[in-house]
């Protein structure tokens, strides 16, 4: 959607959005917000609903998920669809990145959450006598908030974490794409989920901002930093635990010993994918002096055989948002204004009346410029060239931002060696923006990309409390640190805690 315009007040009294598509300026659809009175119905709907949903088996919930990976990879055309209207991607670039993954993340949850979520028995290493169970229990009702770059993947991935976990969903999608969003719970629906136990909220900050407020036990929020720390400090007050996977500046380290043609595909495709509307997008380069000029070459060569436009095949879609657009020609702007070189792109694509930038690449760009401190949201690619790996890391690690991060080079150990060093949730070597789409890697920023992790055993617990539950062994009348206390038994624990703590075999034992 271009942007969300506000029109006449539904006869509810509702205030109504007008959506538009970004790649052509058409109207595709009329947006009701709902008010924080409809989020409370909602939040005692999905109470009420909750029990009974987690009462089911692992293998109960886990069917409604293996239904709609079916459903989707079946009938994908109508998904599709929806998407391309609302964002206009491309149609191999949805199917890639918005329903493959969906269906790999509903399977994935579904066959590995009883595993995952098992209560498990814990041996302690001293109290003997006692016996530790730990036991992982459904928050209760959840709400999570999605942004408009990945409308669909970003809003169904998160709700089946939390759904085969035992919990009811508030699922309230961008206003930028509602529709998109708003197919998850059709889908869910579909497929025979007990009323109640996923709905989806429309609306814009205003709703968002009253699910927040309306008492559930956790909010999943992906999105801005802006918002982001918005979101924080209302669950700080309230006491609810939340999860913010919030922005990035990511950084491409190219070494000199890297395989260039694998790394300039590597980087045109990290830069410009989804039109860069992505939150792992590769938006700063840092390459060797002595390989600089050859990768810049070959980079170059590459974004010039990239299609645009909404006709026909196309590599790059549109802007979704159009507030971003203004963002990427200011940072664009900026970095030509203080001696940034434009080698390609650097404008809105004037062939098309939508939201199309073309694919940008910069030279000569230096740490003071805004495209190399904030970001970007965009199809801007800037290349700045380093004396060594050194000062590689040190660029790369000079940032607010903390997200992924790639590293290139023909030596993995040294690859290895060099991502650990960069202060990033994760990273990637000779590849790029895949940790996102493996459902076994915990995913989550560090700095000001975020707080928690989605993805894998730490993502779907996170939708859990871990119960300890700790069962004496034998039933004595009393235990020995019960009352009464008394100067014997001061001595007695001295004698403990010299046996325990200062002796071979205590340090045995214990």
């Amino acid at each position: 959607m271009a942007i969300a315009e506000p029109i006449e007040p539904s006869a509810e009294g509702r205030r109504r959005l007008r959506l538009a598509s970004p790649a052509t300026r058409e109207g595709i659809g009329e947006l009701d917000v709902q008010t924080a009175t409809d989020v409370a119905a909602a939040v005692e709907r999905a109470r009420k609903a909750q029990p009974d949903w987690a009462a089911l088996s692992f293998q109960e919930r886990g069917r409604h998920l293996e239904a709609a990976a079916r459903r989707l990879a079946e009938a994908p055309d109508r998904f599709v669809e929806v998407i391309e209207r609302e964002t206009g991607k491309p149609p191999a670039e949805i199917l890639s990145a918005e329903l493959l993954g969906a269906c790999d993340a509903l399977r994935f949850y579904a066959r590995r959450a009883r595993r995952l979520l098992a209560d498990r028995r814990v041996p302690l290493h001293l109290a003997k006598t006692k016996k530790l169970r730990i036991c992982y229990r459904p928050l209760g009702v959840v709400g999570i908030i999605t942004p408009w770059n990945f409308p669909f993947m970003l809003a169904l991935n998160p709700t089946a974490q939390a759904l085969v976990a035992g919990n009811a969903v508030l699922l309230k999608p961008s206003e930028v794409t509602p529709f998109s969003g708003r197919l998850v719970a059709e889908l869910f629906a579909e497929v025979g989920l007990p009323e109640g136990v996923l709905q989806c909220l429309s609306g814009d900050g205003e709703t968002g901002a009253a699910l927040v407020e309306a008492g559930v036990d956790k909010i999943s929020f992906t999105g801005s930093v802006a918002t982001g720390r918005k979101v924080a400090e209302a669950c700080g007050r309230r006491l609810v635990p939340c999860t913010l996977e919030l922005g990035g500046k990511d950084p491409m380290v190219v070494c000199a010993d890297a395989d260039l043609e694998r790394a300039a595909n590597g980087a045109v495709f990290g830069a410009f994918a989804n039109a860069g509307q992505v939150c792992v997008s590769t938006e700063r380069v840092y390459v060797e002096d002595a390989v600089a000029d050859e990768f810049t070459r070959r980079v170059l060569e590459k974004t010039r055989e990239l299609r645009q436009g909404p006709e026909g095949e196309a590599d790059v879609g549109p802007i979704i948002h159009e507030p971003q657009l203004e963002v990427i020609e200011r940072h664009v702007r900026d970095a030509v204004a203080k001696g940034a070189r434009v080698l390609a792109g650097g404008r809105r694509n004037p062939a098309y009346p939508g939201l199309y930038w073309e694919p940008t690449v910069l030279a000569d760009v230096t740490h003071d410029m805004d495209v190399m401190r904030e970001e970007t949201f965009g199809p801007v690619l800037p290349i700045m060239r380093v004396r060594g790996e050194e000062e590689a890391l040190a660029y790369a690690n000079d940032t607010r931002y903390g997200l992924n991060a790639n590293v290139w080079t023909r030596d993995k150990r040294k690859g290895t060696r060099l991502a650990g060093r960069i202060v990033a949730g994760s990273a990637v070597v000779n590849d790029c923006m895949t940790t996102y789409g493996l459902p076994e890697s915990p995913f989550g920023g560090r700095k000001d990309s975020g707080i928690g992790q989605v993805n894998g055993e730490i993502g779907l617990k996170s939708y859990c409390h871990a119960q300890s539950i700790v069962v004496d062994r034998f039933g004595s009348k009393s235990e020995f640190l019960w009352f009464p206390y008394g100067a014997r038994k001061s001595r007695l624990l001295k004698r403990l805690l010299r046996l325990l703590w200062s002796t071979p075999l205590g340090r045995l034992v214990s």
